[in-house]
């Protein structure tokens, strides 16, 4: 990864990414999480504030474990175990069965292989566990749809290897999952060709 995936990329997410929209966006999405939870993606920590009391601990996994400090800032106020794990989506360094949730926030976008991360998200889940996803991908609307895939290319080059065209929901069943909960929606104050949400609950099939 170069420097600036590694030192400007995060500085610009974490920015744009605590603005309140997307804090409510967060704590709707993670009202399912429980017990034992994997975070894949962590990213600086955004997710902390807004899990339920019904999570005990969290594993938090990122391939770059950036802005070290404002992570500790923001663990401190944190009354749970916080284990961070530098590491991939795509292998990742856990037994089988070993989470009661994974949550993944605004990360499948950015994975090179997602069909293999999800397949690691479904084999680290124990039986019963819940995969909670808040996602942006591709749109309804067949127009802005074929717009997405012309801006893909030039998205990736300015965001660190996001996508803005994957369907969240159809690469979600093709890993195994089954999807138990799922609202497709559009933020109207993000641009269009960002703005299409996917939230939900999957499990394995």
């Amino acid at each position: 990864m170069g420097w600036y995936t590694r030192h400007i990329f995060p500085r610009a997410m974490d920015w744009i990414l605590r603005r309140p929209t997307f804090q409510q966006e967060r704590r709707l999405a993670l009202v399912p999480a429980y017990g034992e939870v994997l975070e894949v993606g962590f990213g600086t920590g955004l997710n902390l504030p807004h899990y339920p009391p019904t999570v005990t601990s969290v594993v938090a996994l990122d391939p770059t474990l950036a802005l070290q400090l404002r992570v500790a800032q923001r663990r401190t106020a944190i009354h749970m175990p916080i284990t961070c794990v530098q590491g991939t989506a795509e292998m990742l360094p856990f037994a089988d069965a070993c989470f009661d949730c994974v949550v993944t926030t605004w990360t499948l976008c950015s994975i090179a292989n997602v069909g293999r991360a999800l397949q690691h998200i479904k084999r680290v889940l124990k039986p019963g566990g819940r995969y909670v996803f808040l996602e942006h991908g591709r749109s309804d609307n067949p127009r802005l749809a074929r717009w997405q895939d012309l801006y893909n290319p030039l998205h990736k080059c300015l965001a660190a290897g996001c996508h803005v065209n994957r369907s969240i929901d159809t690469l979600i069943v093709q890993s195994g999952m089954q999807i138990l909960q799922l609202e497709c929606y559009s933020v109207p104050s993000m641009p269009r060709l960002l703005n299409r949400m996917y939230r939900g609950v999957a499990q394995a099939a």
